[in-house]
């Protein structure tokens, strides 16, 4: 074409991947070249410079993340003004909003996508886009397993929802209103009134529910840029952010700073200490833990609690306090948390970044603009925020328990157990005034882990019996294997690993057995006589059936236990990202 430059391949400082792909004048780089020429791209876009993927969650089945496209041509602005050459691609968009049986079922899914379309491609860098839970960390763990210079752009939470005057915090409002329907406190038509109040912007729960949560965890585990994760998505800073972030990523190629030298142990203990003071969902545990597995850093269970002990929750955000995200950004943000940390000892201050500075020189001058939204240490919501890890005879590997969403004076108690068989049988019998239940006892749910859902839907929480909640009772202890929403909130001992589906003691629970809950010795415990445990564990029989074919028999066949990160026991590891041979 008139005007065009003659292609002349360059060097960049050092040998890029792409090249093996564009870099040349062979028969094979001609072919990579010419299709992608159809799209009207230039001759000097293939000059040598880097080729950098955004890897997009885009979808309107994933509410969350359907304002992506917008914050992808931010990403490419910043791109090219840096000198390389984006070329966006879409990934499975796993929305938690609307997808059955669980989005949680399909986080690997999204993860093997991620993975191979990175391993695949002539990427030299790639900048991840998400927001909704699971897509973030299905994200960085695709990343994570290639290895390949990676950086997150989060889509940010939605605009405070309000109700007749007072804030409503998506997830957490639903949760509450559900029971008032329950309990009579509220009418259905108040109900449907307030559903269009939950949700009235693009973005992802404006609560410290999972997405917010897991874009905090980005943020601390340095995979973002600082002060990217609390940005509501329409304010004019979530594109600004998405522009620098296209930059950054091209320096990031020059630099090979990748995913490897970022993700280290000092970083997810960092995250795990972040995560008690914003007071995050529990299941950024599951997430860390297989994040972590995929990068090759020996993280456990153990880790959290004794890492969380002692951490206060700073964020005075619902479901634990009384704000939302948007309040959070306007106070300062994660950045004002990460300092608060770091100046208290709390942090490892010298974490590479993706930004290629410490952690601690990203924050060091930052202020808290709100210390009733960000709040001081001698203020804070609870002294020990941090996810509390629970062992004994009905959780041998593990169950977890978030303080800062729980009532102080269950986080000792003991109490009958009612017992749900599975989802199914808790739905028949919960609202029958007949069940044999008062507020002392345990509820106890079963077969809703990974395996025997499958994929360990949000159904922990399980709502109170009407008959109970009419006494104005709120909460009482619940015990399954499943997870609940980083939205919800009680006294709910989650993740209790092994599952029921495995055969672990959860199994073997029966109505009337005496539970006994003990936070401060983190201690769960079936108290009927080892022998009997046994007996009944020998007894056992596996109620679920397998499913027969497609990525469901593929996840149920492979998938692990939820102490270890419930990620496919094949992909566990960081595989590298060697240049695929060329079929031509």
């Amino acid at each position: 074409m008139s005007g065009e430059k003659k292609f002349i391949p360059k060097a960049w400082p050092r040998k890029l991947r792409s090249t093996e792909w564009y870099g040349g004048t062979s028969r094979d780089h001609i072919y990579h070249r010419s299709w992608m020429k159809n799209q009207g791209l230039p001759n000097d876009l293939f000059d040598g410079r880097p080729v950098i993927g955004i890897c997009n969650t885009w979808s309107q089945l994933t509410p969350c993340n359907a304002h992506l496209r917008d914050l992808a041509e931010r990403v490419k602005h910043g791109i090219y003004e840096a000198g390389g050459l984006p070329l966006e691609f879409p990934v499975f968009s796993p929305g938690e909003s609307s997808l059955r049986p669980t989005a949680m079922m399909y986080r690997n899914l999204c993860a093997m996508d991620v993975e191979e379309s990175l391993r695949a491609n002539p990427l030299d860098g790639v900048v991840l886009l998400a927001g909704c839970d699971k897509t973030t960390p299905a994200l960085l763990m695709g990343a994570a397993s290639v290895d390949i210079p990676a950086i997150v752009v989060s889509g940010g939470p939605m605009l405070n929802g309000w109700f007749r005057g007072e804030r409503i915090g998506s997830g957490t409002a639903l949760w509450q209103m559900s029971e008032d329907i329950k309990a009579g406190n509220m009418t259905q038509e108040d109900f449907l009134e307030a559903e269009q109040a939950m949700s009235r912007s693009p973005g992802s729960c404006n609560t410290m529910g999972t997405a917010s949560t897991m874009a905090s965890m980005a943020e601390a585990l340095g995979m973002a840029l600082s002060g990217n994760a609390a940005i509501p998505a329409v304010d004019s800073r979530r594109r600004v952010v998405a522009h620098l972030t296209g930059r950054r990523i091209v320096d990031m190629v020059k630099d090979d700073l990748k995913p490897s030298d970022i993700l280290t142990k000092d970083a997810f203990e960092n995250a795990i200490r972040v995560n008690g003071a914003i007071g995050g969902s529990t299941n950024a545990v599951v997430h860390l833990l297989a994040i972590a597995g995929r990068v090759g850093v020996d993280l456990s269970l153990d880790d959290w609690d004794r890492l969380g002990r002692d951490i206060p929750t700073l964020v005075n955000l619902m479901p634990s306090g009384k704000y939302l995200m948007e309040e959070f950004f306007y106070a300062g943000g994660l950045p004002v948390v990460i300092k608060m940390l770091s100046e208290a000892g709390k942090l490892h201050r010298d974490a590479i970044t993706a930004s290629g500075v410490s952690i601690w020189e990203e924050v060091q001058d930052v202020k808290n603009w709100n210390d009733d939204v960000i709040r001081p240490v001698d203020k804070a919501l609870t002294a020990s925020g941090g996810i509390v890890v629970l062992k004994g005879n009905l959780s041998p590997n593990g169950s977890v328990l978030k303080p800062s969403a729980a009532t102080p004076e269950l986080l000792q108690h003991r109490g009958r157990a009612v017992v749900f068989e599975d989802i199914d049988d808790y739905k028949a019998k919960i609202n029958d005034d007949n069940l044999d239940v008062d507020e002392s006892c345990v509820l106890v749910l079963k077969n809703c882990g990974p395996k025997g859902y499958p994929g360990m839907a949000e159904v922990g929480n399980m709502g109170l019996p009407p008959k109970v909640l009419r006494k104005g009772i709120t909460d009482m202890v619940r015990i399954s294997d499943a997870r609940m929403s980083g939205t919800a909130y009680g006294t709910v001992v989650l993740h209790t690993t092994p599952e029921a589906a495995a055969g672990g003691p959860l199994a073997v629970v029966r109505n009337g057995d005496m539970i006994e809950l003990d936070v401060a010795n983190r201690r769960l415990h079936l108290d009927i006589p080892e022998q009997e445990l046994q007996q009944r564990l020998a007894e056992w029989n596996c109620p679920v059936t397998a499913p027969v074919s497609g990525y469901a028999r593929l996840y149920h066949d492979h998938v692990q236990g939820a102490d270890t990160g419930a990620d496919f026991d094949f992909l566990r590891g960081c595989r590298g990202a060697p240049v695929p041979k060329d079929s031509h």
